[in-house]
């Protein structure tokens, strides 16, 4: 049988948990994900473990932070006065923003704060400093 290698078309299924076996994505019961292992489309030790694998198989693997969404930043936090937020935005936990840098470039960021005076922005990725554990079951080689 064909053992999944660089160029080819793969298609998955996955679950992906946290330590805590929070499920935080999957694909299990949905559309499988495609992708071509070499092109840069997913994590790569999520790709790695796809490499050399038969249709039809199952593998696990944990990606530490570092090699998946990167620790998480304390730089890219920032706290700003509540009174700054437009008027027709209400700063509430978990609504994400888009903010411009000096050059216009975006910054996506998440509230994870609210008070009566101010507001948190992060700039993380959500998934910044958590391990990562992905079920992986090769569907297909296009």
């Amino acid at each position: 049988m064909a053992q999944a290698k660089s160029g080819d078309t793969v298609i998955v299924h996955y679950t992906g948990r946290l330590e805590d076996e929070t499920q935080f994505d999957s694909s299990v019961g949905g559309d499988p994900l495609e992708f071509t292992l070499g092109n840069n489309q997913v994590l790569l030790k999520f790709e790695e473990t796809v490499v050399g694998m038969e249709p039809g198989e199952s593998r696990t693997v944990t990606i530490v932070a570092a090699d998946a969404y990167g620790d998480h930043r304390e730089d890219l936090v920032a706290i700003v006065a509540r009174d700054q937020f437009p008027p027709n935005i209400d700063p509430e936990i978990g609504i994400q923003l888009e903010l411009r840098q000096a050059d216009g470039s975006p910054i996506p960021v998440t509230i994870t704060s609210v008070d009566d005076d101010q507001v948190t922005l992060d700039a993380n990725h959500p998934l910044a400093g958590e391990n990562l554990h992905f079920a992986i079951e090769l569907v297909e080689i296009k």
